[in-house]
């Protein structure tokens, strides 16, 4: 399967969709992911395009179009909660979410990648991360932050945890009446549901169904730079439930850079990686078209065909 572009790279510069895809296939791609802050219009002009044989869309990530009432610069996967203990909000982050399905289904799609919500307490990663950009990773100030943070999520996860899980068990259904894969991504945020550990509870719960794993690199390595868990371990742990994988660079805490653009060494990955697992750069501003071009050349080179 081929190398995937996700227009999170340039979406947010077009209200024109074909203005947009032009740019992308412009820069060497002819697959891509769909972002959450497509609005419906463009969603629909993609939706033509595909249709003609212009572009091809492997996956989607929620939520997909934007959501009704969503400013689209407020676009998150996380407007709704799956996790939520509002039932409205939660009842809204499962409806949009099927319509995200239902859109892949449209667009010949084979996957969705979710953000499984969050334990809503007040979020400590970006201290924490501060801590690190200032050199202090190896202090006493950042171990009680991180144990602080980590004691915080144990002790209020419980009840968005189960929330989350009721959640996706009427999503692995409808997803799979579609012939839909559902992909739970890596996080980023420390109280974002899953952590490293809720990752296999979900994926055992859930075993021989529509739902499997989606790795982010960046996320991943900013865990182990945080010192939470190291970036290998999440392959270890779940390559084989893993439907694709989000490919971007990392600087220290800075992710979303283009492949080789980076600090990662993006070399380990290849013998977790097979022919139909889905792979998506996942490059953000101000990654520029050359810089995209230079990524997908190195990955293709470093994959050895895998890509």
């Amino acid at each position: 399967m081929s190398l995937g572009l996700s227009t999170s790279w340039n979406a947010s510069r077009y209200e024109d969709a074909k203005k947009l895809v032009f740019e992308i296939k412009s820069s060497g791609f002819q697959d891509i992911e769909l972002s959450f802050n497509l609005p419906l219009a463009m969603v629909e002009e993609i939706a033509d395009l595909v249709s003609s044989g212009e572009i091809r869309v492997l996956s989607l990530h929620n939520f997909c179009p934007i959501p009704e009432g969503i400013e689209r610069s407020l676009a998150l996967p996380d407007c709704y909660s799956v996790a939520s203990r509002n039932e409205e909000e939660r009842q809204a982050a499962v409806k949009y979410t099927k319509r995200t399905i239902d859109t892949a289904r449209r667009l010949g799609a084979g996957a969705v990648v979710l953000h499984t919500g969050r334990v809503e307490i007040a979020d400590k990663t970006r201290q924490l991360i501060k801590l690190y950009e200032n050199g202090l990773e190896g202090t006493e100030e950042f171990r009680r932050l991180q144990a602080l943070i980590l004691k915080e999520r144990k002790d209020n996860a419980g009840p968005y945890f189960e929330q989350a899980l009721r959640s996706l068990d009427e999503l692995t259904s409808y997803a799979a009446k579609s012939d839909i894969s559902l992909g739970m991504e890596t996080r980023f945020y420390c109280r974002e549901i899953p952590d490293f550990e809720e990752i296999g509870t979900i994926l055992e719960k859930f075993r021989g169904s529509s739902l499997f794993y989606w790795h982010d690199t960046g996320h991943a390595q900013l865990m182990e730079n945080l010192r939470f868990v190291r970036h290998k371990d999440f392959l270890e742990a779940y390559a084989k439930d893993m439907l694709g994988i989000h490919l971007h660079d990392i600087t220290g805490c800075q992710d979303h850079k283009a492949p080789s653009k980076g600090e990662l060494d993006f070399g380990f990955l290849k013998p977790y990686l097979h022919a139909d697992t889905i792979k998506i750069i996942e490059a953000h501003a101000p990654a520029t078209a050359q810089d995209l071009k230079e990524s997908k050349v190195f990955l293709e080179d470093l994959l050895d065909g895998k890509a």
